[in-house]
């Protein structure tokens, strides 16, 4: 995936999509923007990097049962996904991902509360390419 859009770290408790937040407006942007602020009400340009909430709300969700084109890269064993739109606790801002693999529409519906989690897209013998997932939040018993 892109570099600079989510933490590389190894276990995954402390993954986490980055943004930037605008000095002058408080805008955060996902993905980062590292050149200027898009909030067209705003003439500030200094951005720092921010790591996002991890966890947010299902606002909607699709399945994806077609073979996505290039540069998607996607191999003899693709299988339909599902793809969420998640809106965030703290940025109240709306990030789209794909769901875990085997989270379909059913296990789903508006509300969901989830996580976001590492996942690999794909690898071969010398990459290993990371993305991230939404993963349902288990209830607690």
């Amino acid at each position: 995936m892109v570099p600079g859009w989510f933490t590389e770290a190894g276990d995954g408790r402390e993954f986490r999509l980055l943004g930037t937040r605008c000095g002058a407006c408080s805008t955060v942007h996902f993905p980062r923007e590292d050149a200027y602020c898009r909030n067209p009400a705003c003439a500030g340009g200094e951005l720092a990097e921010v790591p996002l909430s991890r966890r947010g709300r299902v606002w909607s969700y699709t399945a994806g049962r077609y073979r996505p084109p290039a540069p998607y890269v996607s191999g003899p064993e693709w299988e339909p996904y599902t793809v969420v739109a998640v809106e965030l606790e703290a940025e109240r801002m709306v990030v789209l991902g794909q769901a875990v693999p085997g989270v379909t529409v059913a296990d789903l519906s508006v509300g969901t509360e989830v996580d976001v989690v590492p996942g690999t897209l794909s690898e071969d013998a010398e990459t290993v390419w990371t993305t991230w997932y939404w993963r349902p939040v288990e209830e607690e018993r």
